[in-house]
């Protein structure tokens, strides 16, 4: 299974587009045929998700092509060979799509033929910086049942970088449109067939404090959905557990912090199954954390070995942590709480005494009152004595100042800059809350590792010597506490929140 980012830029253009002079190196061009069966459910689930599943004959990069959404002009592109069967899906890629799927049988929506003129673009040493490609495009969408409906023609113009950053795309792309090329209207040639162009998105409903509820809630759910295959396909840390799993968090802390405009029955039964999805994540993130952790302390201990057995165990922890994760994401537990968020957003269980009050009095409430209980949590930790008492206390005020966070954030749409500034408030003492955090849990597994019956006096000794790392790096964190807090308890933003 291949995989690579693709960035790259459309343009739409007439047929007696003449492609300008680009200034810059053309290589020689070449022509393909291109004969493309694109997938996805009846209901085209991937394509409203802009993702692309297609059986691609002809060119260099003949094979099953799974493009997915990974920002703008940017798609990560998972490759496999054309195999045998032309109407069946590899299951690998069918079950990357499981979260939008659900079940649903892939069957072809379209077939496009595209005949490309493709063209290299080189540096001054003959290095290829980018690929255009001239298309020709013949489309035929299909209708209910597989049936063909109508045929599509046009032509578009893409730009694909080899090596060249977005920057050089974008200029070359102003040359095509000083010549009458246009900013393409679909973000895809599948887009296009399905004439599923994308309109404006409508800015953000801020209005009452359900709207503002239920665009965030919404907005990580997207972010959720997007990291699922990622997380399928990763086999180290790539970034994609942490940030799926900072999308439940944000769900489940909103759920608690809006716990008042919401069906109790229903927000605690969802908060209950996203709790057990973050916990799968968890399982996963934890590991990960700790295992850099402690390939980072390693390489500041010159004395401390490498490549240490019980690092090692970690790492094959971490791997079969990862298995277990894929089959928590393949479960039925795990498509019917995706199917419950769907159903929550579609009709959601808000009550009006609440979620119908205006922003800037019920939403602004919400901030203030998840910012005095973090500053609460902070004061009853600082009031006690050095320990696992103010450990577990100062880990509860890390998870009131990401609940703060989270709830500032989702306010800033319609409460501006200060709930922006509450937001960075909290996120800079949720981060060194974190850092002691981190630090007390990975003093606590190199208290086990040099427990544990049978470890080497060299292991033993390597991880005192990260242990004393530790406890530095805690007491650094703990000097520098007093001023974030500080900063954290100063009223003004909320005063001008209107939730003091």
């Amino acid at each position: 299974m291949a995989r690579h980012t693709e960035l790259e830029r459309k343009y739409d253009a007439e047929a007696d587009f003449v492609v300008p002079d680009l200034e810059v190196r053309v290589g020689a061009p070449a022509t393909h045929t291109l004969q493309a069966r694109y997938f996805d459910t009846e209901d085209l689930r991937l394509a409203a998700r802009g993702i692309t599943l297609r059986r691609r004959q002809g060119g260099d990069d003949a094979g099953w092509h799974l493009k997915l959404p990974a920002g703008k002009n940017t798609k990560r592109e998972i490759q496999l060979p054309l195999g045998e069967s032309a109407q069946t899906v590899p299951a690998e890629l069918a079950t990357l799509v499981t979260a939008h799927t659900r079940g649903r049988p892939l069957t072809p929506v379209a077939e496009v033929e595209t005949r490309r003129i493709e063209r290299p673009l080189l540096d001054e040493d003959g290095r290829v910086l980018a690929k255009l490609a001239d298309d020709t495009v013949h489309a035929h969408p299909f209708g209910p049942g597989g049936g063909e409906v109508r045929l599509m023609t046009w032509r578009e113009i893409e730009i694909e970088a080899v090596t060249a950053s977005d920057g050089f795309l974008a200029a070359v792309g102003d040359h095509l449109l000083a010549a009458g090329a246009r900013e393409a209207a679909a973000r895809s040639k599948l887009a296009r067939t399905l004439e599923t162009v994308p309109s404006a998105a409508p800015p953000p409903a801020t209005g009452t404090a359900g709207d503002v509820f239920l665009t965030y809630l919404g907005r990580h759910f997207g972010k959720m959905l997007a990291y699922d295959p990622l997380v399928r396909l990763a086999d180290h840390d790539d970034d994609s557990v942490h940030k799926m799993r900072v999308s439940v968090r944000r769900m489940r802390s909103l759920l608690r912090t809006h716990r008042r405009m919401i069906d109790p029955a229903r927000a605690a039964g969802l908060d209950a199954e996203l709790k057990w999805l973050a916990g799968a994540l968890g399982e996963v993130r934890d590991l990960e954390v700790l295992r850099a952790r402690f390939e980072r302390r390693l390489e500041q201990v010159p004395d401390a070995g490498r490549e240490p057995t019980w690092l090692a165990a970690m790492a094959a922890e971490e791997l079969r942590a990862r298995d277990r994760l894929r089959e928590t994401l393949s479960s039925t537990r795990y498509l019917s709480l995706l199917d419950s968020v769907d159903a929550f957003l579609a009709a959601p269980p808000l009550l009006p005494r609440r979620s119908g009050h205006r922003a800037r009095t019920e939403t602004a409430k919400a901030v203030a009152k998840s910012w005095r209980k973090m500053l609460r949590r902070h004061a009853h930790a600082a009031g006690l004595p050095a320990g696992p008492a103010r450990d577990a206390a100062l880990h509860r005020t890390r998870k009131a100042a990401k609940r703060a966070r989270y709830t500032a954030e989702a306010a800033a749409p319609a409460l501006g800059s200060p709930a922006k500034k509450l937001a960075r408030r909290a996120e800079r003492l949720q981060e060194l809350l974190g850092a002691h955090h981190d630090g007390v849990v990975a003093a606590e597994r190199l208290g086990e590792l040099a427990r544990r019956p049978g470890t080497p006096a060299t292991e033993a000794f390597a991880l005192g010597r990260l242990a004393e790392r530790e406890e530095r790096d805690r007491e650094r964190v703990l000097r520098e506490l007093p001023a974030v807090v500080k900063k954290a308890a100063k009223p003004k933003p909320l005063r001008k929140l209107g939730g003091s």
